[in-house]
């Protein structure tokens, strides 16, 4: 039986990773430190007879008893309330993480396939954007240590392919939704969802003119495994091409609610990004991958997940206090 080790193991993305796996008969290891995972994201397979689950912060050194014959990093804070809240461990996590996460790679000959993102593309300067695009991103910005840390990770990842040989994968996640978000995390579709649950008006940053895409997690989890069973080392855009505005978004959500919500308008971010839609022809041409679940029924799945919160999850506006890991 191969083994696989996925870091970032209570996360929305590795634990869909985790069941996609366990599903495949792997042996899996999960590696979380729950800083910002969710411990019921993967409660349903604590006792799974091929599941181990390993409490550890990766910026630390990390080894595997036995063989191993695949890692999957996807320790990180994703979100920006989380990585405005600890940019020092996001930049840990993109750089000594990585480290000891190829490290380990190298000492056990395993291939290795890292979650890169499509903020290494910044606000783009190129619509859509495809995989030999350098990006237009603000170091010093609030956004910086999760687009610099994600671009290290890119960078160290491909010296060890150069220099050691180490077999490698890098993909770049674009929006992705579905259920296991966590409902506070800042991004627009567990925004606008729980808005609506909580009898809210939706708020709209700026004009609202931004576009975005969103792939439903199932393609996603699909794009990451067939990358990762390729023959391709260098970078790979993964997500739906399927662009709108975030105002019609908020408008679908408007309707989809019985009109019984407003659109409201507040202050832009800093850095936020006017344009992010993926060009997904290597992803058709190297994996024979397109995402099959349309917006209308995966916001239907996110949103009869949703549904299911408890009253304090759904009024829960903070998160865990952080400060011990600001170091």
């Amino acid at each position: 039986m191969e083994s696989v080790l996925i870091t970032g193991a209570a996360g929305f993305l590795g634990s869909h990773l985790i069941d996609k796996f366990l599903a495949e008969g792997f042996e899996v290891f999960g590696m979380d430190n729950f800083i910002t995972g969710n411990p019921n994201n993967i409660a349903h397979v604590a006792s799974h007879p091929h599941f181990s689950f390993i409490e550890q912060d990766v910026t630390k050194y990390i080894n595997i008893e036995g063989n191993l014959d695949y890692i999957l990093h996807f320790a990180s804070p994703a979100s920006p309330i989380d990585y405005l809240k600890i940019p020092i461990q996001t930049l840990k996590v993109g750089s000594l993480g990585i480290h000891n996460v190829l490290g380990l790679a190298k000492a056990k000959k395993a291939r290795v396939l890292i979650a890169s993102t499509s903020e290494v593309y910044g606000d783009p300067l190129v619509h859509p954007q495809t995989e030999d695009y350098f990006g237009n991103v603000n170091p010093i910005g609030p956004r910086g240590v999760y687009d610099e840390a994600k671009r290290f990770q890119e960078a160290m990842t491909m010296a060890y392919h150069h220099v050691h040989g180490l077999e490698t994968r890098i993909v770049r996640i674009f929006n992705t939704y579905g259920p296991r978000m966590r409902l506070n995390d800042g991004r627009v579709i567990p925004a606008f969802l729980g808005q609506v649950l909580r009898g809210e008006d939706l708020t709209v940053f700026g004009d609202g003119q931004q576009t975005r895409s969103f792939c439903y997690i199932d393609d996603q989890i699909d794009g990451i495994f067939k990358l990762l069973f390729s023959d391709y080392a260098l970078p790979v855009n993964i997500g739906n091409p399927n662009e709108i505005s975030i105002l019609d978004f908020a408008k679908e959500i408007v309707k989809m609610n019985g009109n019984k919500s407003k659109i409201i308008f507040k202050d832009l971010p800093v850095n936020d990004p006017m344009q992010r839609c993926p060009d997904i022809s290597k992803a058709k041409e190297l994996l024979g991958w397109t995402p099959k679940i349309g917006r209308e029924e995966g916001i239907r799945k996110t949103f009869e997940y949703f549904k299911t919160l408890s009253k304090e999850e759904l009024y829960k506006t903070e998160h865990k206090d952080f400060s011990d890991y600001i170091k």
